[in-house]
């Protein structure tokens, strides 16, 4: 716990690859076509739970493995952002599901540390490109929803995968404002 509190506080954090193609708005809202890069990522899958306490449930079992409870020991330092993703339903609103992808930092990219938690997963994932907004505050589901809702009518008209989309966010838990969170919808 406290490799993992030390970790979120003082360790290095590295940004996730990606590169901006185009970037667009309509109305109240802009958005980016950014191309991420893949590569190792550290996922929690949960089920049948609201996605608010899903995250509660995966993070703090992301964080611990990056924080040094894995088979190294080490502290990874951190990559932003962390991204899970969530399945809507027809309505919008979200399945009892969630998948949240860590990516490991570039310096573990060949030899991840193994997690000592079994229900962490090592996975490889392709490069993605995605449709994404940002907003602030401390994000919680109705958000998530409002503003995949958001996006997706200022993107009308344009491809992009309905079974899932990604929620992202790039600050500690204790960061009390300035916080960014985005809604990733993906291309085809």
């Amino acid at each position: 716990m406290l490799g993992m509190i030390r970790n979120s506080l003082f360790g290095s954090v590295e940004t996730w690859p990606w590169q901006i193609l185009s970037t667009g708005a309509k109305e109240d809202i802009s958005y980016e076509e950014r191309a991420c890069e893949g590569g190792k990522f550290a996922t929690v899958e949960v089920t049948d739970k609201p996605v608010d306490e899903a995250i509660r449930e995966a993070m703090p079992k992301v964080m611990k493995y990056v924080g040094g409870t894995n088979d190294k020991g080490v502290g990874m330092g951190m990559t932003v952002p962390v991204s899970f993703a969530v399945f809507p339903n027809e309505d919008g609103s979200l399945q009892k599901k969630l998948k949240v992808w860590f990516r490991i930092p570039n310096q573990f990219q060949s030899n991840p540390p193994v997690p000592s938690d079994e229900s962490i997963k090592i996975e490889e994932r392709d490069s993605i490109t995605v449709y994404s907004t940002q907003f602030g505050g401390f994000a919680k589901e109705a958000d998530y929803v409002a503003h995949a809702r958001q996006l997706r009518e200022a993107l009308a008209g344009t491809a992009y995968r309905d079974d899932h989309y990604f929620c992202a966010g790039y600050d500690p838990p204790m960061k009390p404002y300035g916080r960014r969170n985005e809604i990733w919808l993906v291309k085809p």
